[in-house]
């Protein structure tokens, strides 16, 4: 309790900008305040602050040790609300965005188990393959499968996730198996588009990441449609593993080309922010969270 009494004195000292005026705060003498910094500097064996009877200097260590502290209390005040809101009920109106594939198998079989624990939130799950702007659309949580490049936004990992490369057996029969990238030319590859163009497939080759543009006979901007085409033989498909995995363990499809498969796109919780989230955000990302490390879940039929 004293160690902690003297970083948040410390804190406190430079945040006000004087040891009186921390003094006043807590309604005790400036000496106390004195006191509990002296000891924290000699506990420490550097000089944090440079006291004049004018103004207080951070000194180098000091400004390093500010950070520091000021980060561990942030933590400390976010621990508290949280054990503060689990003893709370979660309610209110939750806007859920998913990309429809995953949202249609990963998300809206979960909700009715995640609202039978919470009878007081309400749900809108909103399923779409564009990237929503959770701010100005007022989503509360939005589900992503990518690396996260918004800075402005609070991300979550609820699961790993892999691409791979996979066709049907009888596919594979007759037209054999690719051994290079190079011979993703001789296949019918089925690739996915978006907005009028084709996304490439991204692989990692000698230590860097290359997409290839590929070709087939099918296009759709629906990866549902392209994962049945694959079960159905009709070419090779670029698919995650959360939509594959139970048809690649029931040896309906193989994977290919794994030794070129890229870094994975991992699933993401994205929110507007962290601290003070609503109980009702935090309750259903920690349940997203728990209920994907299931062992066995994403090997379910």
């Amino acid at each position: 309790m004293g160690q902690f009494r003297q970083i948040s004195t410390f804190v406190e000292v430079v945040a006000r900008g004087s040891l009186s005026a921390a003094a006043r705060a807590e309604a005790i003498a400036p000496a106390m305040i004195g006191r509990r910094l002296d000891a924290l500097e000699a506990r420490l064996g550097v000089k944090l602050l440079q006291r004049t009877t004018r103004k207080l200097v951070l000194t180098n260590e000091g400004a390093a040790f500010l950070e520091d502290c000021q980060r561990i209390l942030a933590e400390l005040e976010e621990a508290e609300a949280a054990v503060a809101e689990r003893s709370a009920k979660a309610s209110g109106h939750l806007l859920v965005s998913a990309p429809a594939g995953f949202g249609r198998q990963h998300v809206a079989p979960l909700l009715p188990s995640f609202l039978a624990e919470h009878r007081e939130v309400t749900v809108n799950l909103n399923l779409n393959d564009r990237l929503v702007d959770v701010v100005g659309e007022g989503v509360d949580v939005a589900i992503r499968i990518a690396s996260l490049s918004d800075s402005t936004l609070v991300g979550m990992k609820l699961a790993d996730n892999q691409r791979v490369l996979v066709a049907s057996p009888a596919y594979l029969k007759r037209h054999g198996t690719p051994e290079t990238l190079a011979d993703l030319a001789k296949h019918n590859c089925l690739p996915i588009s978006s907005e009028g163009s084709q996304r490439g497939w991204t692989f990692r080759e000698h230590g860097k990441a290359v997409t290839i543009k590929v070709a087939g006979n099918m296009v759709c901007n629906d990866g549902a449609v392209l994962h049945d085409w694959a079960l159905a033989g009709k070419g090779l498909a670029w698919r995650s593993m959360w939509e594959v995995n139970a048809e690649i363990d029931a040896g309906k499809l193989k994977t290919v080309l794994d030794q070129f498969a890229a870094p994975g796109n991992d699933i993401h919780a994205v929110f507007a922010q962290r601290r003070h989230l609503p109980l009702r955000i935090r309750a259903f990302v920690d349940f997203l969270r728990h209920t994907y490390a299931q062992p066995g879940y994403w090997r379910k039929g």
